[in-house]
């Protein structure tokens, strides 16, 4: 499958930390290979890409979520989880039955209910919302 999310994650970097993206952002095909034979997991094509832009990235990888690394993925509740709040009151995921689907939509899980719901949007569109929210966050704090 051609790349299809990668430039899009790649355009971050300069766009929010004013740097130009290198291949030291993201993993490497072997490196990717190597986390997800250990978590024994299949992901999304979407989710692959994040991770070979992004995945070594922890400007991104950590602000203020943390995107699991691939090694830690695992599937609880009949979902894929990715990502946790810092606070470790949420956790998002895609359905397993949707690990096919290019690029699934994320549910997030309250932990304290163990209730799941919809973000409405896909992977790509969560992500990219929520870098935008992060940083803009960010700016303003540094604006006080």
């Amino acid at each position: 499958m051609a790349d299809m999310f990668l430039e899009k994650f790649c355009s971050l970097v300069p766009k929010y930390l004013e740097d130009q993206w290198n291949e030291a952002d993201g993993l490497n095909s072997e490196e990717l290979s190597e986390g997800l034979a250990q978590s024994k997991v299949s992901i999304p094509f979407v989710l692959e890409e994040f991770f070979r832009a992004l995945g070594n990235n922890e400007d991104f990888m950590e602000a203020y979520h943390y995107f699991f690394d691939p090694e830690e993925l695992e599937i609880e509740d009949g979902y894929l989880l990715f990502l946790e709040d810092e606070e470790e009151k949420f956790v998002w995921g895609f359905k397993a039955s949707q690990l096919d689907v290019p690029d699934p939509i994320v549910y997030r899980r309250n932990n304290a209910k163990g209730t799941w719901t919809s973000e409405e949007g896909t992977f790509s569109e969560f992500t990219l919302d929520m870098f935008t929210w992060v940083f803009d966050e960010l700016a303003a704090e540094l604006e006080d």
